[in-house]
């Protein structure tokens, strides 16, 4: 399993040194990937039969210049010895031949669709670096509030006691947030993503509140599953970009 904490520095260091064939990738390519900022891993295609099991993974690398560059990773344990092996791709086209002449259930492709074309299959395949982006963008303008007078200061209170980071507000906002007299729940973001090869939601609230003064304050609260267990976890800023902030790192983006 991957340190959750692992760079994507060390990630590409792991990636190029565990794969058989690393030596085989482009010089042009290792040296784009020298100023690779952020990554994403995603799982696209897993097979297990009769003690054989074989993964594609697609790793997707954001560089300094904007622009992205894809590893395709494929792991097996089809050699003699029945060890996991593996061995990165710079093309879809590569990692799909490759997995084809390995023994595998029938029916299937290589990538585990039957009948597929490529084309359709390629279509989805640059979704990852947008989720990453995504993590950090500001949405459209929101719309007017509608403030709605339900018990808002104890709903202020249960926001900040369901809160598990260390840098949650403090006592000075809780005590502003306790004259509370109205509030409106907004969804400023909602992706699922996969985070080192695991499924992982993330969710973005803001809870703004009236106060009795008449001035407006907001929570950020992200709730999310990139945990090491997979559970659910609430995180809660003062700030959107806080916020935002928390979420990329969650997703591992450096």
């Amino acid at each position: 399993m991957s340190d959750p904490y692992e760079t994507t520095e060390e990630h590409l260091e792991r990636l190029l040194g565990r794969a058989l064939n690393s030596f085989d990738l482009p010089d042009v390519t290792v040296e784009r990937l020298e100023s690779a900022l952020a990554h994403s891993t995603s799982l696209h295609s897993s097979h297990h039969s009769a003690g054989l099991h074989r993964e594609t993974f697609k790793h997707a690398f954001l560089l300094s210049d904007g622009s992205s560059l894809t590893l395709w990773e494929l792991t097996h344990n089809a050699g003699r010895d029945g060890t996991t092996q593996h061995e990165l791709y710079t093309e879809a086209a590569d990692v799909r031949l490759a997995a084809s002449r390995l023994p595998r259930p029938g029916g299937t492709d290589a990538f585990g669709v039957s009948g597929g074309d490529a084309e359709g299959e390629d279509a989805g395949l640059d979704s990852d670096l947008e989720i990453l982006a995504a993590l950090m963008a500001t949405g459209p303008s929101p719309a007017p509030r509608i403030f709605i007078p339900d018990n808002s200061a104890d709903h202020a209170r249960r926001v900040l006691r369901r809160a598990e980071n260390a840098d949650r507000p403090g006592r000075d906002a809780a005590l502003r947030l306790g004259t509370a007299v109205a509030h409106q729940i907004t969804q400023a973001f909602g992706r699922q993503c996969s985070v080192e090869g695991r499924d992982a939601g993330f969710t973005l609230y803001e809870h703004a509140f009236l106060l009795r003064d008449s001035s407006e304050v907001s929570l950020w609260e992200v709730e999310h599953t990139a945990t090491p267990d997979g559970r659910h976890m609430c995180e809660v800023y003062e700030t959107e970009r806080a916020a935002r902030e928390a979420m990329e790192l969650r997703a591992r983006v450096r």
